[in-house]
């Protein structure tokens, strides 16, 4: 089979066209014959080296994409055979993504594409859709899954409407029954915010877009879901509601550091990818008294807490690990 691969870090010049055997699924996977290959910013900053090393001495590049399951392991149903499905973290942990004609997965990271979707909307799924339904369904009193009225009377901020994540952000709250709010630069991504659910659209490029945003929600918003939280974490802050778990970013901008807000309230946790020492793929969770627990080793994306007490919140040092924790108190 033709397959996409690279050995070193680098530019798009590092990627080589070649010929791999067949691979063989085993106990508890799929091989998938890939229709389309989705490309995410995770996937062209690994090989650039801008996330943590490299694994493997070959990559075969790409987390999400789409196809038909033309083989299974062990322990698999027979009947998926023959499934059309979107990948999501197929290269996640493993050697081969889906930049090649066949690619071996966890069954359960195949999942069923039904028939009106096409390739090209599956392949578009994975990263971007599921950060999008962790950024909406990790509120501390929000809905651990959505449906139709599990947002009903919230509000939400979906940065970057006409991005990938911000665009499934709109579609996924406006489903579920929030008012969405969303920032984008300019006419033509405000055509596409708009087409996708959006109720208010804020240029940022122009005026106070804060200022815009609070006309829409006076007493702040509910959810902000931000993929560049480095750069935009004090913005965010002013936006929110107090004493809610607010947002789920990725990437981007400097360090965040919890500062003393004129409303009382804190960060409990913040985290962005490959800042402040932790690596790419570094997930941050709020813990039961109230602080933060920090894992690598996640989806290149994270969450961050807000936490109303009254008080500044301090960090005490950011430290990692495969499991290390960072505890945020007030």
């Amino acid at each position: 089979m033709k397959a996409i691969i690279y050995r070193e870090n680098g530019g798009p010049d590092v990627l080589q066209r070649v010929d791999r055997d067949l691979p063989a699924p085993g106990p508890g996977e799929v091989r998938v014959r890939v229709a389309v290959s989705g490309v995410n910013p995770t996937d062209w900053q690994a090989r650039s080296g801008a996330a943590p090393p490299k694994q493997f001495s070959e990559v075969t590049p790409h987390l999400d994409g789409a196809g038909v399951i033309d083989a299974i392991g062990e322990g698999v149903d027979p009947s998926r055979v023959g499934q059309r499905v979107w990948l999501f973290m197929a290269a996640a942990g493993r050697p081969t993504g889906t930049a090649a004609e066949l690619t071996v997965v966890p069954a359960e990271r195949a999942v069923p594409l039904p028939d009106e979707a096409s390739f090209d909307v599956g392949a578009s799924l994975g990263v971007p859709a599921l950060t999008a339904q962790r950024a909406l369904t990790v509120a501390e009193d929000g809905p651990r899954r959505l449906r139709p009225g599990a947002l009903d009377g919230r509000v939400v901020l979906a940065a970057g409407g006409a991005g990938a994540v911000g665009h499934a952000v709109i579609q996924l709250a406006r489903w579920a029954g929030a008012t969405v709010i969303s920032t984008i630069s300019g006419p033509e991504k405000a055509r596409l915010a708009t087409a996708a659910g959006a109720h208010h659209v804020i240029n940022y490029r122009e005026g106070d877009p804060a200022a815009e945003i609070r006309k829409v929600a006076p007493g702040g918003v509910d959810i902000i879901a931000e993929v560049a939280l480095g750069a935009n974490l004090r913005a965010a802050i002013r936006l929110l509601l107090p004493m809610r778990l607010r947002a789920r970013g990725a990437r981007g901008g400097r360090r965040p550091r919890p500062r003393r807000s004129a409303r009382g309230r804190g960060v409990a946790c913040a985290a962005a990818a490959r800042a402040g020492g932790l690596p790419a793929g570094s997930s941050a969770m709020s813990t039961p008294s109230g602080g933060c627990s920090v894992t690598s080793g996640g989806t290149g994306m994270f969450a961050y807490a807000n936490r109303s007490s009254g008080d500044a919140v301090a960090t005490r040092g950011w430290s990692t690990g495969e499991s290390a924790k960072n505890e945020v108190s007030s």
